[in-house]
């Protein structure tokens, strides 16, 4: 949706036409064929005319994709969870070693058959798949209740779908994932720094310390 809206913005493509895309064999054309768009946009610099076909924007975007990332997961069976991970990556941890480290938590906590615990998914799931165009993208207590397959408190694994369009190097640390010792993070508000925990109550320090929680 924000792709779409920046499309919109610039008189490329109308309204809806890529949140609505449902083309099931012009995207069957494709060797990795994708059953939605999101994670498959592939964020680089594009040029295109203005009202374009939305068949001919998403080529390019699809197009870049294969070139670009469908290399690094062809031989991957679990390709598109890796595609999910690099998601919830792009939007949480801003360092790529951080994001090889939390990428190796979310294996682990699966693993173990622990809940990933990821705000960005409900963040996801309560502005309906927008992040920039949403007002409030703030959570209460509520929206950890809300019952919905972004819900990673709620429900074991990752989400159904990406959350998001992630970057060449976030897909990279997807896929090379860290082990470490750790088991939680958070992001530390000011700094954006990613502050590891080995356990609940080690973690429940740091949410007090850099969330006030």
């Amino acid at each position: 949706k924000e792709i779409e809206r920046a499309l919109v913005e610039k008189g490329i493509v109308q309204n809806r036409v890529l949140s609505e895309f449902n083309d099931t064999a012009f995207l069957a054309g494709y060797p990795f064929k994708p059953n939605t768009l999101e994670g498959f946009l592939f964020p680089d610099t594009y040029r295109f005319e203005i009202d374009s076909d939305p068949r001919i924007v998403l080529k390019k975007f699809l197009d870049n994709f294969e070139k670009r990332v469908w290399p690094l997961l062809e031989k991957d069976k679990t390709w598109f969870d890796k595609l999910i991970a690099a998601s919830i990556l792009e939007k949480e941890v801003i360092d790529f070693e951080d994001r090889r480290i939390v990428a190796g938590i979310i294996n682990k906590r699966i693993k173990n058959s622990l809940a990933i615990q990821v705000d960005a998914t409900i963040v996801y799931a309560k502005c309906g798949g927008d992040f920039t165009g949403c007002s409030d993208r703030r959570l209460g207590k509520e929206d950890f209740e809300i019952k919905n397959s972004f819900n990673t408190y709620k429900r074991l694994g990752l989400p159904e779908t990406p959350i998001g369009n992630p970057g060449e190097s976030t897909i990279k640390a997807a896929i090379s994932p860290k082990i470490s010792p750790y088991l939680y993070y958070l992001s530390d508000p000011e700094t954006q720094k990613t502050i590891f925990s080995k356990t609940f109550e080690e973690h429940n320090e740091n949410r007090f310390k850099y969330l006030n929680l």
